[in-house]
């Protein structure tokens, strides 16, 4: 037993209380579970006098939650949106094994999700969930199994499997500028767009390129797929991943904007805790991206640090 049985409310009365902390009313609240209004007020009577504080002020027919009560309602409401995701995952998934990955957007995109057709045809028993992360968390507080992580070894007490390395090309729209490719000291005229979880980028490929470049412009964004679509449309000039560059190209929304792909320091790597041991279903997954890979496990070198991708 996780708790005696006095703090553990029925899931009806914290769906009154979460109800009425949105919606205002017990009125309100009564139409969305749909209820009555006295089984809401009895809802929330019970919940009351399980819990010996006072949860509510009651002012005619509108219910002002008390600072507890509002405090109360705001974990509660997290808790029954976690039981809810794990109960559709629970649903989703049936009797197979289930493997949450932690995933940077584009990289899971365009350069796992490809390949895992083929595990998914051979593993047929395990689903493979997927939730975007684009900054590092704590795999204790979250519900991951592995994640996706980009740049340096520098996640502590994790495993690290090399899954590429990153090249990246500077892009742009086939009509952004005459004579494509240009020379980069024309591209230092253009506006260029950046990433925000790649300080530098611009700067570390104009230096490679051999051009001073202290003062570049241009618009921000926080992920690859919008940094795309604004290239796309003309806004810039942007750095992308190989993986993601080449289908670009190849669709002809993209054209090269100066020639060259330049190694941009970093690796993708699938991590899981060290302090755990990897399910049947994971080292599955382990052993098939080790032979999926685009870099050997002992061919990497140590990367600058990011999460992003």
């Amino acid at each position: 037993m996780i708790a005696p049985r006095r703090f553990l409310p029925s899931i009806r009365s914290l769906l009154a209380l979460e109800a009425v902390d949105r919606l205002g009313t017990a009125t309100a609240a009564a139409d969305e579970l749909s209820l009555t209004h006295s089984a809401v007020s009895r809802q929330l009577k019970v919940l009351e006098e399980q819990l010996a504080v006072s949860l509510l002020i009651r002012q005619g027919k509108r219910l002002q939650l008390t600072p507890a009560g509002a405090a109360y309602a705001q974990s509660v409401r997290t808790i029954l949106n976690d039981l809810a995701r794990e109960s559709l995952n629970l649903k989703a998934t049936g009797s197979r094994d289930r493997l949450n990955l932690a995933i940077l957007p584009a990289f899971g995109m365009h350069w796992l999700n490809p390949r895992l057709r083929s595990f998914c045809d051979a593993y047929p028993d395990i689903t493979v969930n997927q939730t975007t992360r684009v900054a590092p968390f704590d795999f204790e507080r979250e519900n991951f199994d592995a994640a996706l992580h980009f740049g340096a070894r520098d996640w502590a007490g994790m495993e690290y499997l090399p899954l590429a390395n990153e090249r990246v090309l500077a892009v742009c729209a086939p009509n952004f500028a005459d004579d494509l490719p240009m020379p980069p000291q024309r591209l230092l005229e253009m506006p260029l767009l950046h990433l925000d979880s790649r300080p530098g980028a611009w700067e570390q490929w104009f230096q490679k390129h051999g051009c001073d470049a202290p003062h570049l412009r241009g618009m921000l964004f926080d992920q690859f797929a919008n940094m795309v679509e604004a290239a796309a449309a003309g806004f810039g000039a942007a750095l992308l991943p190989d993986f993601l560059a080449s289908k670009e190209l190849k669709a002809g929304r993209l054209a090269t904007a100066s020639s060259g792909y330049m190694d941009a320091g970093g690796t993708y790597y699938l991590i899981w805790p060290k302090s755990r041991t990897p399910s049947e279903s994971l080292s599955q997954l382990i052993d098939w991206l080790s032979r999926s890979a685009d870099v050997p496990a002992g061919a990497v070198a140590e990367p600058q640090a990011g999460q992003s991708g």
